[in-house]
């Protein structure tokens, strides 16, 4: 069955178009990108706290002056932050907002969104 032929006239229009192959191929390409980077950042900050938790010593390790291990792995997850959100943005434009903007004209009945 086609996609046009899945969104009929009596059914909810957003609701149809749930179903269709390309809102589906949008929703796995979203998945496969915030999935894993949600796994990255889960993972590197739960490392962050327990190593705080269980290695005191070596968070408190020096680097330079008064600057410890655990003060640059606690600022490292402001930068992880802005990094992730940054690469997110740059990816979203590019990957999928075109996309997301052709089943939104399609919701539209319009030729471009």
């Amino acid at each position: 069955m086609s996609n046009d032929a899945r969104i009929r006239g009596d059914e909810d229009p957003y609701v149809a178009m749930q179903t269709t192959d390309e809102f589906q191929a949008l929703r796995r390409k979203f998945r496969g990108f915030v999935f894993p980077m949600t796994g990255f950042f889960l993972v590197w900050y739960f490392v962050y706290v327990l190593l705080s938790t269980f290695a005191p010593g070596f968070m408190g390790t020096k680097v330079v002056g008064n600057i410890t291990i655990g003060l640059l792995f606690g600022l490292g997850q402001f930068v992880t932050t802005f990094a992730i959100t940054f690469i997110y943005a740059r990816w979203a434009n590019r990957e999928l907002d075109p996309l997301a903007d052709a089943i939104g004209a399609r919701l539209d009945g319009v030729k471009e969104h």
